[in-house]
């Protein structure tokens, strides 16, 4: 197993120094997926649900999500973001959402992927918890980290 990046030698959490590091494209792809009622799917099939547009509100706050990643998880680098996309499309159990990452930095961007995705699928929930009582978020993951 690899040395802990983010600990000192006295166990302390620290932000990595990336100041030497020279600039790459970096690009990440996350996914995730939400569990739903078959009639909650409908409902957004349909854009009959009393908050809005299920998708496209999703998608929006995964976007948003991404750009605060460093607000949200301590040791992040607050860096640049060339590209954010997200996709929440209804598959036949849920929604399942799609996010891609891209800067040319000094760090990667996995954890905007992952927060996309995240926030997305919560976003999912929040609009459908009137409905849908047994909802299951699942499979968050990060699916692909390039680095040229």
């Amino acid at each position: 197993m690899n040395k802990l990046t983010h600990v000192d030698q006295k166990g302390k959490a620290i932000m990595v120094d990336v100041g030497d590091k020279e600039n790459q494209l970096r690009i990440a792809r996350a996914n995730g997926h939400i569990h739903l009622a078959p009639e909650t799917i409908k409902l957004i099939e349909d854009n009959l649900l009393k908050k809005g547009d299920v998708l496209a509100v999703s998608q929006i706050a995964g976007i948003s999500a991404a750009k605060r990643t460093s607000e949200l998880i301590p040791l992040c680098h607050n860096i640049v973001l060339d590209k954010v996309n997200v996709d929440a499309r209804v598959d036949s159990t849920g929604v399942k959402v799609v996010s891609e990452v891209k800067c040319t930095g000094k760090t990667g961007v996995e954890m905007e992927a992952l927060t996309a995705v995240s926030v997305a699928l919560l976003t999912v929930y929040d609009m459908c918890k009137a409905v849908d009582k047994n909802m299951i978020i699942d499979n968050i993951n990060l699916t692909e980290k390039i680095k040229k």
